[in-house]
């Protein structure tokens, strides 16, 4: 077969091959069918249907789209931004939603406060409070460790500010002019029960 067909004349394992394949029983010698790659979901049916249940409700999730119609999300996904032109936009949040009345009556209270403050001097009444810890620190500061070294001597060494076991609170009220009274709380204390 080799001099008939030269170089186009079939391999020896291939001619055992189709012998085995002959001899099982097969009787064409042409490609057998294959699953192979599908043929496209994405039709005008389909297209119609996603369309259909899109505007039936508009929150539902491309997966169940997929699921009831038996196709692939990514099928789905193609249909709704290319075939009919939608994208997923997330809800702004609001914190309430006020009626017509609830929002006049807002804006009637907001302006009869503006009113009030401005009638007597009302955020001057007003004493707010404000706490913050204190820590303890070495007061040395990088020139306060300096000293005189000589050549061969090493460099004098300084630690990090360490905090002392010290901590205490200190506690502010005041108004819109000065502070009022301070009082300071050790650590441990409960500061809520202030008098004045």
């Amino acid at each position: 077969m080799q001099k008939a067909y030269g170089n186009e004349a079939l391999k020896r394992s291939n001619v055992f091959r189709w012998y085995s394949r002959f001899r099982e029983g097969r009787e064409l010698a042409g490609d057998v069918e294959r699953g192979g790659r599908v043929k496209s979901t994405r039709t005008e049916i389909n297209i119609a249907v996603v369309a259909d249940l899109v505007k039936n409700d508009r929150r539902i999730a491309s997966t169940m789209i997929a699921e009831s119609l038996n196709i692939p999300n990514t099928v789905v996904l193609r249909i709704l931004k290319e075939d009919l032109g939608k994208r997923v936009l997330c809800a702004r949040f609001l914190p309430h939603s006020l009626t017509p009345e609830k929002r006049e009556d807002r804006v009637t209270s907001c302006q009869d406060i503006i009113t009030m403050a401005d009638a007597d001097n009302f955020f001057n009444k007003i004493i707010t409070r404000d706490e913050t810890w204190c820590f303890a620190y070495d007061p040395e500061t990088k020139r306060h460790g300096s000293e005189m070294i000589g050549d061969t001597s090493p460099g004098p060494k300084k630690l990090k500010f360490q905090r002392f076991r010290i901590k205490t609170m200190l506690i502010i009220f005041f108004d819109s002019q000065c502070i009022v009274h301070k009082k300071i709380r050790t650590r441990g204390k409960n500061s809520t029960g202030i008098i004045l």
